[in-house]
């Protein structure tokens, strides 16, 4: 079956081998609250806004960039591993993406609707940039629970 919107299998091993480092990082860089010195860099920004300062529409601050080269190497990975071939792609595999994105996409904005509700301030804020990495994470972990389970039956059927 020609998908053309899906990468290559070959991604899939590549998006895990970035995916999973990236993961365990950013934890624990999070958890630690770490921002190596090496990392920090006057960057290009747009909407800065200083802590109780001036508001500008462009400009350059000094900024870690740990945490967006991490953002950015989970998504990235996340796409490659949620958005590649299976080895063996034919309808049923598709019906089960499909899915599984749904499935994600209503978790993902479940989870969405309760924080709007029950948290507030900066806990807010963490919640929304987590939410961003959710929904591919959700698909993932579906997608391949879902598949270990048709591989399994038909394991068993043999």
């Amino acid at each position: 079956m020609n998908v053309r919107y899906l990468f290559p299998n070959k991604f899939k091993n590549i998006g895990w081998f970035i995916l999973i480092p990236s993961v365990v990082i950013g934890l624990v860089t999070h958890i630690l609250d770490y921002e190596p010195i090496l990392l920090d860099f006057n960057v290009p920004a747009i909407f800065i806004q200083e802590f109780l300062g001036d508001k500008h529409f462009i400009g350059i601050v000094n900024n870690n960039i740990l945490n967006e080269i991490l953002g950015v190497l989970m998504i990235v990975s996340s796409l490659l591993v949620a958005f590649s071939k299976e080895k063996s792609e034919d309808e049923y595999i598709l019906k089960i993406r499909l899915e599984s994105l749904v499935w994600a996409v209503y978790l993902n904005y479940a989870i969405l609707l309760i924080s709007l509700l029950f948290i507030f301030d900066l806990s807010f804020l963490w919640v929304m940039l987590l939410n961003m990495f959710t929904i591919l994470l959700f698909f993932i972990i579906r997608f391949n629970w879902q598949i270990s389970k048709l591989k399994k039956s038909v394991f068993y059927e043999e």
